[in-house]
């Protein structure tokens, strides 16, 4: 299972989203926070945006832990791809999408990641942590290659903040036959076996359907493969 969200991470009005996130995973979930995506910002932005994600998550009712992956070296080390394996839940924050990718892309941790979804587990990705999740996304260098996690989609988080007109450009600097998820704040949209649902406020579609903005609950397989 795969989610993205806008923004807000480990904030207050997250936590109605979260509990629904954590639902969806069996038994008592035990989550693990990354903060790989603020790597460039310093030991304690890296060591503030994880204990955040723990401290959030315990005083949701559940285990937590932090996984202090910040670089490729990090990103390799066995210690943390094996806390990684074993969660249920294993959160991106948010910073820098293509530093992100830059650190799990061929990593030990990356393969953990992917074994937790690949027995049931669930990946959140908040902003950058959305972003990489799709088949591309913009980052300051351009375009770049995602993980491919939703196939054929660029993710724009934050939609609720970005101006409509500069929202168009971007659906139209996406390409024909690729579809754009934006995805707002507090909200995030969820991708398990086939079936899409939106949990918070609101997520705009675009694909070669056209236009759709849909609201909490079930959003058409269709759409989102056009």
């Amino acid at each position: 299972m795969f989610a993205i969200v806008g923004s807000g991470e480990y904030l207050a009005p997250m936590e109605a989203v979260d509990r629904e996130l954590l639902a969806l995973v069996p038994g008592q979930p035990k989550v693990v926070c990354i903060p790989a995506a603020a790597g460039t910002e310093g030991d304690a932005m890296i060591d503030d945006w994880m204990q955040r994600g723990v401290d959030h998550f315990r005083g949701l009712g559940v285990e937590a832990e932090g996984a202090r992956v910040w670089d490729h070296a990090s990103a390799n080390d066995p210690t943390f791809a094996a806390t990684i394996a074993a969660a249920d839940l294993v959160y991106l924050s948010g910073g820098k999408p293509g530093y992100l990718h830059s650190v799990l892309e061929s990593s030990l941790v990356w393969d953990a990641i992917l074994d937790v979804t690949g027995r049931g587990g669930l990946l959140v990705g908040c902003s950058a942590g959305a972003m990489i999740q799709g088949e591309v996304f913009m980052g300051f260098t351009g375009r770049n290659d995602g993980f491919g996690l939703w196939p054929g989609v660029q993710v724009i988080p934050h939609f609720d903040e970005i101006p409509a007109p500069v929202a168009a450009a971007m659906r139209k600097a996406a390409g024909r036959g690729r579809t754009v998820i934006g995805v707002n704040g507090n909200t995030a949209l969820v991708s398990a076996d086939g079936t899409y649902r939106v949990i918070g406020h609101e997520v705009t579609v675009w694909s070669r359907a056209g236009k759709s903005v849909f609201g909490p609950g079930e959003v058409p397989a269709e759409v989102l493969r056009s």
